[in-house]
């Protein structure tokens, strides 16, 4: 039978950990002209003319009222039908407002931009 040998265990090597700060998080616009980061979400149908409006006006919008400090999210219903059950939309196209709080949901193409303002709280009426 063979023995077997120990070595003697070495002193665990001491490494400084580096200091990593936090990770970034959005902000959220505690009043709707705020230094915040909107988070939103378009459901259209493909390249129909109410989809078509919806983003145009949504884009001109946002650019117009809260410029770089948004991030809009266009989800296209014809080709991921699956994706409608998680915001439970029933009409399209649908916007849902995530950030800032409260959640918001407007359903038709955006033409009435003084609606959508006061709908997306950058206004009030």
């Amino acid at each position: 039978m063979k023995k077997k040998t120990v070595s003697p265990k070495k002193p665990a090597s001491r490494v400084k950990a580096a200091k990593k700060s936090p990770p970034k998080k959005p902000i959220a616009a505690a009043t709707p002209g705020g230094d915040g980061f909107w988070t939103m979400r378009l459901y259209v149908a493909g390249q129909s003319p109410r989809s078509i409006s919806a983003i145009s006006n949504l884009r001109r919008i946002c650019e117009e009222h809260v410029p770089g400090r948004y991030d809009l999210e266009i989800i296209d219903l014809v080709r991921n039908p699956e994706l409608a059950k998680a915001d439970q939309i029933v009409a399209i196209p649908t916007l849902i407002k995530k950030l800032p709080i409260p959640v918001g949901r407007i359903i038709g193409d955006l033409s009435a931009t003084d609606r959508v303002l006061v709908s997306l709280e950058l206004t009030t009426n």
